[in-house]
């Protein structure tokens, strides 16, 4: 069967136009959003995931602020610096780029940046006002998911949606967004039993559990929307995701490429709520 190709890479491309347009006019009255992100140490990932966040801030006219911190930096220092950033005007919204290093404690820095300016949405209050549908902010690539399925015009209302994957990050906040658009919700795991059987009864399935390729044309109802979080590097350098798009794609009706799919959605994602942090902080300005 033919499918429709959810392209995240274009979608991401006609929201970046249309949020600098909206920068450009929060700018004429003065009010210019701010993202500072936090590196620590020198992994390679995380050097080229801060690099992209840098340019995409550039490209819609968003102020980007880089601190680059060592390997061993005390987290009495890295705590001192989000509050020096917590408190600084110019500053919207604050990103610890992730994984840290193993003796800083990811809970305590994560809960230092004020909620307000949490707009990768992992304080635990920004977690909670997610979990009763208050939210600001959602996490950046189940945000970014939802955006894909509306811009596609899929409605999820009603819909079996199965979640493969539990993470903070992505599985559980995913969960609760479609749960909130009123999608029945199945949550799994590497526990769960007969998977296969699970993900056949998803009308969307979204497979977020960092195995390349493990989601066969077997796990998949025909007609099924697939939604690919996986960034896997092959052996050659190259990326695969964690659903097998060669054989999913013969028989779903919509589908995520890897890469092009979500990762780029999670970046526009990052971008939307800077600026709504900044409108958030600037209100007495812009009125």
């Amino acid at each position: 069967m033919a499918y429709t190709l959810l392209n995240g890479k274009d979608l991401a491309l006609r929201m970046k136009k249309a949020m600098s347009a909206q920068v450009e006019e929060l700018k004429n009255k003065g009010a210019i959003p701010g993202l500072a992100v936090i590196i620590v140490g020198n992994d390679p990932a995380s050097r080229i995931y801060v690099n992209s966040k840098k340019r995409d801030c550039e490209e819609v006219g968003i102020r980007s602020f880089e601190y680059a911190l060592p390997e061993d930096v005390q987290e009495e220092q890295l705590l001192e610096l989000i509050d020096t950033l917590n408190n600084d005007d110019n500053v919207d919204g604050i990103l610890v780029q992730l994984p840290i290093p193993d003796h800083l404690d990811e809970g305590k820095v994560l809960r230092r940046i004020r909620p307000d300016k949490d707009v990768d949405a992992f304080h635990p209050y920004n977690v909670g006002e997610l979990m009763i549908g208050n939210h600001a902010f959602a996490p950046c690539t189940p945000a970014g998911i939802m955006e894909l399925l509306k811009d596609a015009k899929i409605d999820v209302e009603g819909k079996n949606c199965v979640v493969v994957g539990r993470s903070n990050i992505v599985g559980k906040p995913m969960s609760m967004l479609m749960l909130h658009a009123n999608a029945t919700v199945t949550i799994c795991h590497s526990r769960t039993k007969n998977l296969k059987d699970v993900c056949k009864t998803a009308d969307i399935l979204i497979a977020a559990i960092g195995k390349p390729n493990y989601i066969t044309r077997d796990f998949v109802k025909e007609g099924a929307v697939v939604i690919d979080v996986g960034i896997n590097r092959t052996a050659d350098g190259g990326m695969t995701g964690d659903v097998d798009f060669t054989e999913v794609s013969k028989i779903a009706s919509a589908i995520t490429p890897v890469p092009g799919g979500v990762g780029p959605m999670t970046r526009a994602m990052l971008l939307k709520n800077t600026i709504k942090a900044c409108i958030m902080h600037k209100r007495g300005k812009l009125s």
